[in-house]
């Protein structure tokens, strides 16, 4: 479940401020209304990959009737290899320009989720540094359009590895890392970088490096780990190719929905299906979860119609330790939000990044939706000058994923 906002970096670059004072309060409604410490602000200029939950701005590719009968044409119904879905929903995304990214319903929360990912790289980079590394190398597996270039650039790497199965995606990033290039500043020195094309769930994408003894510092794998749990091979392959070429003490940290948190929303749920006017999820049933394969459908506005696979942590956990890797860090995104939104410049960075809509919206304008209710948990808060809120229906959307960090064992 990759939101938009994960992969298609952009938004309204250099607006900080807009949305409340430094000191302010962020009001977090979410389920439950919480309120929420802090607000962040940081460079504009990334509105949404994916993802980023994952991957872009990616509006849906719904299966046909047609399609769902030619899947039982045979006898023997037809295995259907979901990643084929996956890729064809992907490249069939249209690359929008920023006035029609503000104008989203959900601009703010891809906004918000991109800075999570912000803070989420920032952190890993420091890490990586502290640890002795001045060379950083970085495999972005599932880079989509590439919307995390400007954030790598930032964070001053020397070499990137984007891989991802949708062709045309992977193109888009190419052409956007060349822009990127094109627009530098004379004396900056742009990372290098090396693009594939490969279904990573599959191949080994060490066969297809150009240097075979390429090591990496850091794997990011932002809203995309869960296509791969759809079976034990696939979701084995994933873990391999995120971490087998980690140099020692490396890390592979991600975005991936929480599967507690969708089964205890359908297990909540009278029928089949949760969401509300931003996002639904669907399942096949309740009340039987295989620990691979358990499939269900996500949309969410404007981004993303795919197939899924639930990704049982503590077995995520089990596997990822057949390649020497350790769990470092696994929070919900709210809680790694109320985390670091208490350091200031997390603050000013989601202020820059447009991550909270200010409420009350400015004079004249309107908020996101006039849906009744969406507000409820702001008003609550409207006498302690909050730096700005997300609406109900976009906290929901985003309080199913979680952060994870893996390192790698000496």
């Amino acid at each position: 479940m990759e939101l938009q906002s994960e992969r298609e970096e952009g938004g309204r670059g250099g607006e900080g401020g807009r949305g409340g004072e430094a000191g302010g309060e962020a009001v977090r409604g979410g389920e439950g209304g919480e309120a929420v410490r802090g607000g962040e602000g940081g460079r504009g200029g990334e509105a949404g990959r994916g993802g980023e939950a994952g991957r872009g701005q990616k509006s849906g590719m719904k299966r046909t009737h047609e399609e769902e009968e030619d899947e039982e044409v045979s006898p023997k119904k037809l295995v259907t290899d979901h990643s084929v879905k996956v890729a064809s929903h992907y490249n069939r995304l249209q690359e929008v320009g920023l006035a029609a990214r503000s104008r989203s319903r959900i601009f703010f929360m891809r906004n918000f989720n991109n800075w999570l990912k912000s803070v989420l790289i920032g952190e890993v980079l420091e890490r990586v540094r502290g640890a002795g590394s001045r060379q950083v190398s970085v495999l972005d597996l599932g880079c989509g359009k590439g919307g995390d270039l400007l954030k790598w650039r930032r964070g001053g790497i020397n070499h990137i590895v984007c891989a991802d199965i949708a062709a045309v995606s992977v193109e888009q990033c190419e052409s956007r890392y060349d822009d990127m290039k094109k627009k530098s500043h004379v004396n900056e020195k742009i990372f290098s970088a090396q693009f594939i094309t490969a279904d990573c769930s599959k191949e080994v994408l060490s066969e297809k490096l150009d240097d075979p003894e390429q090591l990496f510092d850091i794997c990011s794998c932002q809203f995309v780990y869960h296509y791969s749990f759809e079976s034990e091979q696939k979701a084995d392959m994933m873990l391999r190719n995120a971490c087998e070429r980690l140099k020692p003490g490396g890390f592979f940290v991600g975005t991936t929905p929480d599967s507690y948190e969708l089964v205890k929303r359908l297990e909540a749920s009278d029928s089949l299906s949760f969401g509300n006017e931003v996002f639904k999820v669907s399942f096949q049933s309740k009340g039987a979860y295989p620990l691979f394969g358990c499939q269900y459908h996500f949309s969410l506005e404007e981004v993303v119609d795919v197939p899924e696979f639930l990704v049982y942590f503590p077995l995520f956990v089990h596997m990822a330790k057949r390649y020497n890797m350790r769990l470092v860090l696994k929070q919900r995104f709210s809680e790694f939000f109320e985390e670091k939104v208490k350091k200031e410049q997390h603050r000013s960075l989601m202020m820059k990044m447009m991550a909270l809509e200010p409420f009350p919206c400015e004079t004249g304008g309107r908020q996101a939706t006039d849906s009744r209710g969406e507000y409820s948990h702001a008003k609550e808060h409207c006498g302690r000058a909050p730096l700005g809120t997300l609406s109900r229906s976009e906290w929901e959307a985003t309080s199913i994923y979680l952060v994870f960090v893996f390192q790698k064992m000496s």
